[in-house]
């Protein structure tokens, strides 16, 4: 197939219209027998379950969809909104699968194949390659059909957990999407009302993508439809390959926007968010990656830390709204979402399902995305605390495998960040996952504090502001490079005896071999400082190799950058790109170590409280009892 985006005309997906109708009306279908009969026990829900194997048994079974659905409301022969939009959504849905799997014959051999085969019967080789790509057709279409209920059924709350995968059958893409319908009709049967129907739809179609992901190595010549790009203008349904795409409709971002100047102190933390905001936009869509990962400087994962209401919610704002802003001027799809506590489960496994679906989101290539974890310690856990949920153990696997696991990929087009008040309780292995370190401190300065007041405070006031250049210290050229600046020494008291120790014993650096005996210096002394912390630091050094601030006007149009070639992009960017120095190197170390010590020290600070404060209870309960025998009154 055309590795280029295919948009099927409505006039092929109208052709099968007749029989998709027919399909949600009445089908008859072949399905395993299982050992359960169809008669309920009296008296009970339950079936007669046969102690005589018959897995090698299959029986017809007659579906009417439209019957099921209808049975929802039984007092009412006038369908519901939402009866009615999942039938339409399911007929629209199987006229579109089965124009997908002509699209997939026209690409392959199968078309020709099918036109001799009907002259007559095919032999041989000819004949076990034409049932092949009958068969590779097929299961396209069953994938199109459930990643369009995937995509197009609107549906809140929590997914049950007893909805089956259907039988599948991959003879011909008729029977398949037949053999969906089917499975379909079993998930909707005993909705208690319309949203149970569609959170029932939604289920269904999730696990069959996931039934039909798992066999997807059963099947040849489904190589030609790795790469394809299908696009639906008319129900803004995408299929790349076989991506799981969002799982909803695009809808309007709603959330409260922050401008850069609205953001008062967290100087390199919002130099290198309206950097990242930028760097987002370079992403190409017809290669799929972006220019700054090729050059280096992208980042992928970063992890923001500091006190309670220090601004780490007002940065997420912030980031949200330029993307947010940038994709409107260049006709992108922007993807935000932020994981919760309120997506962790107490059904085992959903969590890390739930989790996964957000990865998958934000990661989609089709669209610029940016996702955010709030509150990332009481999200994830730590592996060896045995008082975390299930759940939250789940959610840290996935994390890990998403943010660099062996199969994460990093094409450009989205960022994640983690935010808490606590970062030393997040796990160690995923903590280290996060590429950057920003230290959100909030205001610091005089200047700061005034500038924030005067911000909150508004302008319903006839007060005099006073000597005050308002805003000066907000500069962020100026702001910036006095943080940088305070990074050539360490910060943290454990890393500067490290520092002082190196310059005594080596003196200032000078070559790359001074550099790698000072990392080897921090290693000795904080063991968390791995191999994947060189990494982390090498790439913020390659961030600041590119640490240009990208031209406004590259942003005002469509056409002065975004909307430019690959190669072009990449051409204008390496303009601008200009060597690291010595000192960058250092202030980036500096930076990284000491975001670890910090994390350790607020660890062990932590745990010595606990251990004071049951030292204390302890005196104070021998004190307690004491005075009890005393008084004749401990009987123990």
């Amino acid at each position: 197939m055309d590795a280029g985006l295919t948009t099927i005309p409505e006039a092929d997906i109208e052709k099968h219209r007749a029989i998709a109708q027919s399909f949600i009306t009445r089908v008859v279908v072949l399905e395993d027998a299982g050992g359960q009969s169809g008669t309920a026990l009296a008296g009970t829900n339950r079936r007669f379950v046969s102690t005589v194997s018959t897995g090698s048994v299959r029986r017809t079974r007659e579906v009417e969809l439209a019957k099921t659905v209808q049975a929802i409301r039984p007092d009412d022969t006038l369908m519901g909104i939402g009866q009615h939009a999942l039938l339409f959504r399911a007929r629209r849905g199987i006229a579109i699968a089965l124009a997908v799997g002509e699209v997939f014959g026209r690409g392959t051999d199968l078309e020709a194949l099918q036109a001799r085969n009907a002259q007559a019967p095919l032999q041989g080789e000819d004949a076990a390659h034409f049932k092949k790509l009958l068969a590779a057709s097929a299961y396209v279409a069953a994938f199109s059909l459930a990643s369009y209920l995937w995509q197009l059924i609107g549906a809140d709350g929590e997914a049950p957990n007893d909805v089956a995968e259907p039988s599948f059958l991959f003879d011909t893409p008729q029977d398949a999407v037949k053999s969906l319908i089917a499975g379909l009709d079993t998930a909707l049967k005993g909705a208690k009302d319309e949203a149970d129907l569609s959170t029932r739809a939604k289920a269904f179609a999730r696990v069959a993508i996931d039934g039909l992901l798992s066999r997807k190595g059963r099947f040849d010549g489904l190589g030609a439809f790795e790469d394809a790009h299908v696009r639906i203008d008319a129900d803004d349904f995408t299929l790349d390959g076989f991506d799981v795409a969002p799982g909803k409709k695009s809808k309007p971002l709603v959330m409260t926007f922050r401008k850069p100047e609205e953001v008062v102190g967290n100087h390199i933390a919002k130099y290198q968010s309206l950097k990242l905001a930028k760097m987002l936009m370079a992403y190409d869509f017809d290669r799929e990656k972006n220019p700054f990962v090729e050059l280096g400087g992208f980042l992928f994962t970063f992890i923001g830390d500091g006190a309670p209401g220090t601004g780490k919610t007002t940065l997420i704002q912030m980031i949200a709204g330029l993307v947010n802003g940038y994709c409107q001027v260049a006709g992108y799809s922007f993807v935000y979402e932020n994981f919760g506590v309120d997506q962790i489960s107490s059904y085992q496994g959903k969590s890390g399902q739930n989790c996964r679906q957000f990865i998958n989101n934000v990661l989609n290539p089709r669209a610029i995305g940016f996702g955010t974890i709030d509150d990332i310690d009481q999200v994830a856990a730590k592996r060896s605390d045995d008082r975390a949920s299930a759940g939250q153990q789940e959610i840290t696997g996935v994390l890990m495998d998403a943010f660099a696991g062996a199969g994460t990929v990093v094409r450009g087009n989205c960022a994640f960040g983690m935010f808490s008040n606590y970062p030393e309780n997040v796990d160690d292995a995923l903590r280290q996952r996060a590429g950057a370190r920003w230290l959100v401190d909030g205001p610091q300065t005089r200047d700061d504090y005034i500038d924030i007041f005067v911000l909150l405070a508004g302008k319903n006031h006839e007060i005099p502001l006073g000597a005050h250049d308002l805003y000066a210290a907000q500069q962020i050229q100026r702001a910036v490079a006095e943080a940088y600046e305070d990074h050539a020494r360490p910060q943290e008291d454990g890393l500067m005896k490290v520092y002082e120790r190196f310059i005594k014993e080596n003196g200032e650096p000078r070559t790359l071999e001074d550099v790698g005996t000072y990392l080897h210096m921090i290693k000795e002394a904080e063991p968390r400082f791995t191999g994947r912390a060189i990494k982390n630091v090498t790439d913020a050094i390659k961030m600041r190799a590119m640490d240009f601030e990208l031209p406004d006007d590259w942003f005002a149009t469509p056409e002065a950058f975004m909307h430019k070639g690959y190669d072009e992009k990449k051409a204008m960017i390496e303009e601008l790109r200009g060597p690291f120095s010595m000192e960058m190197v250092m202030q980036e170390i500096n930076r990284y170590a000491d975001s670890e010590f910090r994390y350790s020290d607020k660890s062990d600070d932590v745990a010595v409280s606990k251990l004071l404060r049951d030292a204390k209870l302890r005196e104070r309960a021998a004190k307690e009892m004491e005075a009890l025998k005393a008084k004749g009154l401990w009987n123990a």
